[in-house]
């Protein structure tokens, strides 16, 4: 009989950074288990040592890193970085399309009945952009980074608390869909890494323009005018793409969960602190 890791050990070998926790089998449980215990000291003795290498390098958090790279290359590319709140009316939501019958409404975090943590940034960005055209030049290119809240799955591959980087250009002179190729590059390039493009279906925005690594889809992007812009008294041609910052680190990264990524008190640069 081939014995295998028990599930429970599979998840505290996944949760202390062993990459494959498959591959071995044992001729009984008491070797299995022996084989178990040196695992995890293997792989503790490896997060402790990364943790004090963190202390010693004295860099800001792989997040903050992030944050700051892609709003360099934006602002030297033109764009206008905005701060929103991150408390919306439920009204916004309304707005996007969000209503009492929309599966989305159950992933919100609701305040009261009126008010909720953002699960996205669209609805500010929209309430910028109409007020916005009437001050500024044109063509108008903004973007926000911002944490956003949503109830989401409990898996490796999602977060409750997450970190959304939203850009916008409204009435370039240029092809819109050009344009959003060329600020997808932008954003890319500051990241550093490849990827490819393909056409989906999103529960808001409809036709979407998805960024994929490695199969991974990292960013959404849309195109107006679009069925949303009336309701926000938009009538100008546009191009936008959201992106998950973490999720664009933990494929940048090849971390097999996000959470060692995002904002956590368990993990700090990858390192399991709970060991």
């Amino acid at each position: 009989m081939v014995i295998e890791w028990s599930p429970s050990q599979k998840q505290r070998l996944r949760e202390l950074g062993r990459a494959d926790e498959g591959g071995m089998e044992f001729e009984t449980v008491v070797e299995r288990d022996e084989a178990f215990t040196k695992e995890v000291a293997y792989y503790q003795s490896i997060n402790r040592k990364e943790i004090r290498n963190i202390q010693e390098r004295r860099e800001r958090h792989l997040l903050a890193k992030v944050e700051e790279n892609i709003a360099e290359a934006l602002i030297a590319d033109g764009f206008l970085e905005v701060r929103t709140p991150t408390i919306i009316s439920g009204n916004a939501l309304v707005k996007m399309g969000i209503d009492h019958n929309h599966p989305l409404r159950e992933q919100v975090f609701w305040l009261d009945g009126s008010r909720c943590l953002r699960p996205m940034l669209a609805p500010n960005l929209y309430f910028l952009m109409r007020h916005l055209k009437r001050n500024v030049r044109m063509p108008l290119q903004m973007f926000e980074i911002g944490t956003c809240y949503r109830k989401e799955s409990h898996g490796s591959n999602h977060l409750e608390e997450f970190t959304m980087l939203n850009l916008v250009e409204m009435a370039s002179m240029d092809d819109p869909a050009v344009r959003l190729r060329h600020h997808i590059q932008t954003v890319m390039g500051a990241i550093g890494l490849e990827y490819e493009l393909s056409e989906c279906e999103s529960d808001v925005y409809g036709r979407t323009i998805d960024v994929e690594v490695n199969g991974v889809e990292v960013a959404s992007a849309a195109l107006g005018p679009h069925k949303l812009d009336p309701a926000h008294g938009i009538t100008d041609a546009w191009s936008g793409v959201g992106f998950g910052l973490e999720r664009l680190l933990m494929v940048k990264n090849a971390e097999n969960n996000i959470k060692k990524v995002g904002r956590s008190l368990i993990y700090l640069g990858g390192a399991r602190l709970d060991i």
